[in-house]
């Protein structure tokens, strides 16, 4: 099929237009091509930058100083060196294509090189991502892939059905793009995608990852994961989430457990909270169908151990996806204390300073963030109740730099070994005189220096000792009174 081509100007880094130059220098063609060329049409910023061309491999290496060519499909990567900007980094420069068929659903059989680029253009997956431009401005579009762009539409290249057959990720990918530039899929494209879902299955979990990432941390996760159920790709790629739908919860909760978690996830999206913050919302009551109950005495549903079967179960979901061992580690952790601040009990700073310890200091404002976002999904109105307010205040309260003697980075045992000094009063004037010297400078608050100031303190007269142990505990109680007014102030509390 023959379209006219046109020209259009479109402001083209200067980094891209060297590596296009460079090869049309050397007699051959350059397109930019795929996701940039969309972007660049739509006002967007290009997140990477991709060139199509009638150069061999061979001859795309031997263009550039700085490459490095490591698959069978001809995709060389031209490396811009002295570039701060990532997405500039690296350009991916690839030879005018033909593939065989897709046996496994994954990849081509086969591979060869061609010299047009219509052919290049048909292999492609969506009409939006099949547009080629020049440096010169001419724009080759051969599928109406303009067209979809301002219906906002995605819709396969060709027959929708041999596209997906081919490489079944590209299901996942329809999706994710409709997601990110808040478009809808075509309807032909979408019946392609219900009929050849179950494909899935046969794609690798890292490839399935990266798209997955890519719709939690999208402006519209929780439409993403309705278009996912509703085509099907859900039961194959996530199909614990499906058992929600329908599940009834206790009269704390206004919806079913499937619509509560998408409600939480969209409020993380709506906040921009971290990709570990995000999965723990959607993992955050997974757990919750397999712990539902009946309670006589309370007449209603209840979900005990839901937070420890929920981890569990994010854990087995994230490693099927092939998550770093590390962000699995962080989101389960976040799923199985997501209940601690919604206990009606009181909880006391003890208690918080033993949560901080279990999730860590640098996952605990993810926790708190989970816990709000929980709150909305449960539809009610207010993000930041007093309560939730006054759990925020005492984070920050037990996370300040060392108020007490219990913070300091030495106890009274070690002093009692180090010194040989007996039980008693002198060791606690001994940590008191340290923690004044702390609170004057909290970089003192190490082994080494307060193991050599502990020997020293310790051997001055009970009476003296005394003295500066009883400054160091009024200095702490001014400091600590202060502190916990401004961090309450802050908080909005009392």
């Amino acid at each position: 099929m023959e379209k006219a081509e046109n020209t259009l100007k479109l402001e083209i880094p200067t980094e891209i237009a060297k590596v296009a130059e460079t090869l049309e220098n050397k007699g051959f063609e350059a397109y930019l091509i795929g996701g940039c060329v969309r972007d660049l049409l739509i006002g967007r910023k290009p997140k990477d930058w991709d060139i199509t061309t009638n150069a061999t491999p061979e001859q795309i290496t031997a263009s550039f100083p700085n490459t490095f060519y490591e698959n069978e499909y001809g995709t060389v990567g031209v490396v811009n060196d002295g570039v701060e900007d990532t997405t500039l980094k690296v350009v991916e420069v690839t030879p005018y294509r033909l593939e065989g068929g897709y046996t496994d659903k994954r990849r081509p059989d086969s591979v060869t090189w061609s010299s047009k680029l219509e052919d290049d253009l048909k292999r492609r997956d969506f009409t939006i991502n099949a547009i080629a431009l020049t440096l010169a401005g001419t724009i080759v579009d051969r599928f109406d892939g303009r067209i979809d762009l301002k219906k906002k539409t995605i819709r396969t290249v060709g027959e929708p059905e041999a596209r997906f057959s081919e490489d079944a990720l590209r299901i996942l990918r329809a999706v994710r793009i409709a997601m990110e530039l808040d478009f809808t899929i075509d309807p032909a494209t979408q019946s392609a995608i219900a009929l050849n879902a179950r494909h899935l299955k046969e794609i690798a979990g890292e490839r399935i990852r990266e798209e997955f990432i890519r719709i939690v941390m999208s402006p519209r996760p929780h439409i993403g994961l309705i278009l996912c159920n509703k085509l099907g790709i859900l039961k194959q790629v996530l199909p614990e989430l499906e058992e929600g739908i329908g599940v009834a919860q206790n009269k704390a909760h206004s919806f079913d457990v499937f619509e509560h978690i998408l409600r939480t996830v969209e409020h993380s999206a709506k906040k921009d909270f971290t990709l570990e913050t995000r999965l723990a919302a959607l993992f955050h009551d997974i757990g919750k169908p397999a712990t539902r109950r009946w309670s006589e005495e309370k007449k209603d549903w209840t979900f005990y151990g839901h937070d420890m079967v929920g981890a569990k179960m994010a854990a087995k979901i994230m490693t099927r996806m092939a998550f770093p061992k590390k962000m699995i580690e962080t989101v389960t952790t976040l799923v199985r204390w997501h209940m601690f601040f919604s206990d009606t009990e009181q909880i006391t700073h003890s208690a918080v300073r033993r949560i901080v310890n279990r999730v860590g200091k640098e996952h605990i404002w993810h926790l708190m963030d989970v816990r709000t976002c929980d709150r909305i999904g449960t539809g009610r109105p207010k993000e930041s109740p007093y309560r939730l307010r006054k759990y925020h205040s005492m984070v920050d309260e037990v996370m300040r730099d060392p108020l007490s003697v219990g913070m300091l980075k030495i106890n009274g045992g070690r002093i009692i070994e180090l010194t040989q000094t007996p039980p008693g009063p002198k060791i606690g004037y001994t940590l008191h005189a340290l923690l004044e010297e702390v609170l004057d400078d909290p970089a003192r608050n190490t082994e080494e220096y307060l193991e050599k100031r502990a020997k020293e303190l310790v051997s001055l007269p009970e009476k003296e000792l005394e003295q500066i142990g009883k400054k160091g505990k009024e200095m702490k109680e001014k400091e600590e009174e202060k502190t916990l007014s401004e961090i309450r102030k802050k908080h909005w509390v009392k």
